[in-house]
């Protein structure tokens, strides 16, 4: 639906201020949810009484945030990014309520005789409302980020994509760190039921001031073959992901037939992109160059930052002797380092013709610390591997604004969201398959994923091969990088829109 710009206000400065705490807020809960919850798995496994699904809560959480993404971006491109967001807001509000309340739903459902009363009902109560959480945090993330994009023209948008790198970094070291202290000193529901209050001010925020918003969308139509095809590809790749090598071989039958499913799946959902009137996906920004090269870069350089965040804690504890919670302190160099350079990014990138080069540099900095660690970390101090990890996040961090600035920037705006939606879509599932490579190379060394549960019991043979695996692991990191730098090298830089007017000729 249309209507003229004149009967729509103009965005000031107070109302794009609102907005971006608005929209900063839900990215923090969706980013804050997927740390979080770690470690407080072993209390949660033992209140409910069944350890054996505990890394379900996990999985299924990564499962359908990853799968909804594209998803949500067409919507956002058809609904409007208003509406679409309060959607997720609702559903990632409904999903914590119900996380926190697992144990009186399962006896409620005990009780009136719906289920057995076996003592794994609480946790297949948290598993499925966990999966609800995960339908609505996987659109927090992305519609955020294409709300940014309609707000903010791409020579300025840099600077507010750093904001971002700070969410995410900050939820990655605020959220263990919480997560133990909640589940440990008042009970592990509080985990859930924080997102009540902090998601009802992200919706009252989103749902004032995101009606100013223009917008640039056209109608459009859901296809709904393609959604589903899509989903069911993605959720059957990162199932076979997550099993293979830990609960089966990666050569056994089950996994092989879910990956020929998957990739059945993926078969029959690329013939529909080219083969529906209005595809999920629209070919035009798939054949587009800036946003195909722009997203495989991200893809691959994102998700081994991803992987190696989630692994490293393991080399930290194996290799250097450290605690859980020493770990965890070690990370904060990581951590640091790519926020800083985020931010350094996003400052310059307006200002410079070639902007490609920030990163192309920050890429290459990355790859040349990877390599020592692969080649070096046995005979480097601890201190020299927090320098080389902070040199080699900061080099990294500078990938962040650029890959997703330059994305939006190739798009007509009323393709926005769903260009911004693909690009956190390939970013979530390289880093699915980069953690599910690490994880091979790391429980395969263990010779058994029950080991790694407790480092303090395993056999010495077993802690030298975990150690020497780490070489593998910095070394495919920096596969993971060069081919990050490889791509990004390729792609066009196209001028950056300096100025979009905030009242479009096309509103709500």
């Amino acid at each position: 639906m249309t209507s003229d710009a004149s009967s729509r206000p103009a965005l000031d400065r107070a109302d794009i201020r609102s907005i971006l705490i608005g929209v900063m807020l839900a990215m923090f809960l969706s980013a804050l949810d997927q740390t979080i919850i770690a470690t407080a798995l072993p209390t949660i496994g033992g209140e409910l009484r069944d350890n054996h699904h505990l890394p379900w809560i996990v999985t299924i959480y990564l499962l359908t945030s990853t799968a909804v993404t594209p998803l949500y971006g067409k919507l956002a491109d058809i609904k409007g990014r208003r509406v679409t967001l309060l959607i997720a807001l609702g559903l990632f509000i409904l999903g914590s309520v119900a996380s926190a309340a697992a144990e009186p739903i399962a006896g409620l459902l005990i009780k009136m005789g719906m289920v057995s009363g076996e003592l794994s009902v609480g946790m297949l109560v948290l598993i499925i409302a966990r999966g609800i959480q995960g339908v609505g945090g996987g659109g927090l993330i992305s519609v955020a980020q294409t709300i940014i994009g309609d707000m903010i023209p791409p020579s300025e948008r840099a600077r507010y994509q750093a904001y971002f790198a700070i969410v995410f970094a900050s939820s990655s070291l605020l959220g263990p760190v919480l997560g133990g202290f909640l589940a440990s000193k008042l009970h592990w529901s509080v985990i859930f039921w924080i997102n009540v209050p902090l998601g009802a001010v992200a919706f009252f925020i989103v749902n004032n001031r995101l009606k100013k918003l223009p917008r640039h969308d056209r109608p459009h139509s859901l296809d709904v073959i393609g959604a589903v095809l899509m989903m069911a590809a993605t959720i059957l790749l990162l199932l076979a992901l997550n099993w293979g090598g830990t609960r089966y071989a990666w050569t056994a039958t089950p996994i092989l037939t879910i990956f020929a499913a998957s990739f059945v799946c993926w078969v029959l959902f690329a013939l529909r992109l080219i083969k529906a009137d209005e595809p999920l996906i629209p070919p035009e920004i798939l054949k587009n160059q800036v946003v195909r090269t722009g997203v495989l870069a991200a893809g691959f350089g994102v998700g081994t930052y991803i992987g190696m965040s989630i692994y490293l804690p393991i080399y930290f504890q194996a290799a250097r002797g450290l605690s859980a919670s020493e770990s965890g302190l070690a990370m904060i160099p990581m951590m640091f380092g790519s926020v800083c350079c985020a931010q350094i990014t996003g400052r310059f990138l307006p200002r410079i013709t070639h902007y490609k080069r920030l990163s192309l540099g920050g890429l290459t900095i990355a790859v040349i610390g990877s390599s020592a660690l692969a080649f070096l970390a046995d005979h480097m101090s601890f201190t020299m591997v927090e320098i080389t990890l902070a040199l080699l996040s900061a080099g990294l961090g500078s990938l962040f604004p650029t890959s997703m600035v330059t994305v939006q920037n190739a798009v007509p705006l009323h393709q926005l969201g769903t260009a911004t939606a693909a690009a956190n879509f390939f970013r979530s599932l390289g880093g699915a398959l980069v953690v599910a490579l690490f994880g091979a190379i790391v429980i395969g060394s263990a010779h058994a994923s029950g080991a790694l549960d407790n480092l303090a019991s395993i056999a010495p043979d077993d802690l030298v091969a975990l150690v020497r695996a780490y070489t593998y692991v910095f070394a495919t990191a920096a596969i993971g990088f060069a081919l990050s730098l490889l791509i990004l090298f390729q792609m066009k830089e196209i001028p950056l829109r300096g100025r979009v007017e905030v009242a479009a000729s096309q509103g709500e």
